[in-house]
């Protein structure tokens, strides 16, 4: 069996999380909702389709928005 090097260190109590207020994602959303058309096609250089949809869905569901995402042909789609 081999040896473990470890060590403690004592500290006086645990650090509270840090949350981040928002995503760097909102403002996509807000300026597609302020904007009168119904579907848009959204490009974000050097990041995939389905990664981008993932995160706007998540800032959709967080927000509780009625907005849908959708990915075509590699292509992310909003609409209201």
């Amino acid at each position: 069996m081999t040896q473990v090097d470890y060590n403690f260190t004592p500290v006086g109590n645990k650090p509270t999380r840090r949350y981040r207020k928002g995503s760097k994602y909102d403002p996509i959303i807000d300026a597609f909702l302020e904007q009168e058309s119904q579907l848009v096609e959204i490009m974000v250089k050097g990041k995939g389709a389905n990664y981008i949809r993932t995160q706007l869905k998540k800032r959709i569901d967080a927000r509780s928005l009625d907005v849908r995402t959708s990915v075509v042909n590699n292509k992310i789609y909003l609409e209201k």
